[in-house]
């Protein structure tokens, strides 16, 4: 019999991906999202691709009664893998209480439901910005965690202390918290991506809208950081390979093949890149010339962040397969996808 897998935020970017991920190795999922950034479109998209429907509830995971009420209906959830959150580091210093209530409370209710099965498997969406500003590059899954530069990162630093310390006093639940760098990118088949409600907050769909016109050019943040050209780096993540690397993190959980009940592992390429390395990379792979000026260092934005994934690759074997190309390519693909359903509804 096929495991249920439930999947909170599975409408969002990595969630979507993931979702397909799993479907496709044959698990049955449960979504939760409650579309405050997705769109039920793309549930449309996923049956697309995997010609089969997750089942989806609409549901507020701050909302404890609910939660619970979720959890009586689907009893036979064996894992949770949890992305639902609010992630704009710029957002999160301007509304930090939206954070800590939609990050941190979110999480305790699914654990506190977690806690009452026999036994309990949970993948948490962390983030490289639990380290802050490392010392030293690229990051090892034994860097210090500093005091984080944002709220939203604080929320994942306080996230994992909050599952570290539920998973030693709870034998019976097994977690492993993935560590993401910068994801980017979309599906092969263009139908699901990156879909910001709004705004922008990540570069790449800034990126892509630019390019397509919807923006009138894009906002290089500083470029008086101490880079070789002065503005921040990143480790930019195929989103395809940050779904596979979820499904395979399960398949460690479910197998029971951890060294303890609570691990943590860094998912990047181990390569970092410039904004204006992905800006040059992007009018490579799509022929688009971008318009964009250096405005102000954002509050909250660290100088460069790439990961060590040596852990990962040796004790998960996995690594990443995709290029910063493929990735761009892939996420001009599904703007230009957009963009041509747009013009066929006017």
């Amino acid at each position: 019999m096929s495991k249920k897998i439930l999947v909170t935020g599975g409408l969002g970017f990595i969630g979507s991906h993931t979702v397909v991920a799993l479907q496709e190795k044959g698990y049955e999922v449960v979504v939760i999202d409650n579309l405050s950034n997705s769109s039920l479109s793309v549930l449309g998209g996923i049956t697309k691709i995997t010609k089969s429907s997750p089942d989806f509830e609409n549901i507020d995971l701050r909302d404890k009664v609910a939660v619970k009420k979720f959890f009586e209906k689907y009893s036979d959830i064996d894992a949770v893998i949890h992305f639902a959150a609010s992630k704009a580091v710029g957002e999160s210093v301007e509304n930090p209480l939206l954070y800590y209530e939609n990050n941190i409370n979110t999480l305790v209710y699914l654990l506190q439901q977690l806690k009452e099965k026999d036994r309990a498997k949970f993948i948490f969406s962390s983030s490289c910005t639990v380290y802050g500003q490392a010392d030293e590059l690229p990051i090892t899954e034994s860097a210090p965690v500093k005091k984080a530069e944002s709220p939203y990162g604080n929320t994942k630093q306080i996230g994992e202390e909050i599952i570290k310390d539920t998973c030693k006093v709870n034998d019976n639940l097994s977690a492993i918290s993935l560590r993401y760098f910068n994801p980017i990118g979309a599906h092969p088949t263009a139908n699901i991506g990156e879909l910001p409600i709004g705004t922008p907050q990540n570069l790449i769909p800034f990126i892509t809208q630019t390019a397509a016109g919807k923006r009138k050019q894009l906002s290089v943040f500083g470029d008086d950081y101490p880079t070789p050209d002065g503005t921040c780096i990143r480790d930019y993540i195929h989103v395809m390979d940050l779904a596979r690397a979820h499904v395979i993190a399960l398949e460690r959980l479910l197998e029971e093949e951890q060294s303890s009940n609570y691990e943590v592992f860094n998912l990047g390429t181990g390569t970092g890149n410039s904004v204006l390395e992905v800006i040059k990379s992007f009018e490579k792979v799509s022929g688009e010339e971008l318009p964009y000026k250096i405005t102000d260092r954002r509050e909250g934005d660290v100088v460069a962040a790439y990961a060590d994934t040596s852990k990962a690759n040796d004790v998960l074997k996995w690594k990443a397969d995709f290029t910063l190309d493929d990735a761009l390519a892939s996420a001009w693909k599904w703007q230009q996808t957009l963009e041509e359903k747009k013009e066929n509804e006017i």
